[in-house]
């Protein structure tokens, strides 16, 4: 079973270890499905707001330029057409949406596999947030350096850790987010991955504690 560290302000606690739920931290890592769900939530994030006009909404194009022989000029129809200034698009983007359904299946296994590589790699720690009594952005910044692990660095939250949550935001290279805002994504995105105990709580619900429970009553 694997096992994270526990870090606090001051350095106190940081023999400490905890165990990590084996079912959402010590799964392998699946690529295809890790792929597909990165595509899902960066394609959900795209605002999708480009809109051009095709010929039909511009205004004008009511009368014929010119007559259609004895000019000289090629013929025209409308001013509104796509080769003239100021004329409609042809296949111009409008407004979409990008997003594209995952499994929710797929998305637990794609989770566990970004949980687990941090987990395997040694790069995922457990934040002692409770020790935060108030704001303080350089006992975060001094925890992050005794630490040593590589930015850029994943903090997961719960909503009652403000103080923590505020010591951490204005560090570079530093994103905080709540547990039910973390994606595949961004997991993958983190060279190093701090958390506080109920926001493991709520990650490996998300993940695997659920896979297990369903696991057990089948054997049972």
């Amino acid at each position: 079973m694997p096992d994270a560290r526990v870090l606090s302000p001051g350095g106190a606690g940081t023999a400490k270890k905890v165990k990590l739920d084996d079912a959402a931290f010590g799964a392998g890592f699946s690529g295809p499905l890790v792929h597909q769900s990165v595509r899902a939530e960066q394609a959900a994030r795209r605002r999708g707001t480009a809109s051009t006009k095709t010929r039909g909404m511009v205004s004008g194009g009511g009368a014929k330029p010119w007559r259609q022989k004895g000019t000289g000029r090629a013929r025209a129809g409308s001013n509104r057409s796509p080769i003239w200034t100021g004329g409609g698009t042809v296949f111009g983007p409008s407004p979409r949406s990008y997003a594209f359904k995952v499994n929710r299946k797929e998305q637990r296994a794609a989770l566990r596999s970004a949980l687990s590589l941090h987990a395997e790699r040694s790069s995922l720690a457990v934040l002692d947030a409770a020790a935060f009594k108030a704001p303080k952005t350089r006992q975060a910044l001094d925890l992050l350096n005794d630490w040593g692990e590589p930015r850029p660095t994943l903090v997961v939250l719960a909503e009652d850790e403000a103080n923590a949550a505020r010591s951490f935001r204005n560090i570079a290279r530093v994103t905080v987010l709540g547990t039910e805002d973390v994606g595949v994504s961004d997991l993958l995105g983190a060279a190093s991955l701090l958390v506080s105990e109920p926001a493991l709580q709520a990650l490996s619900d998300r993940a695997g504690r659920k896979v297990a429970r369903q696991a057990a009553e089948r054997e049972d």
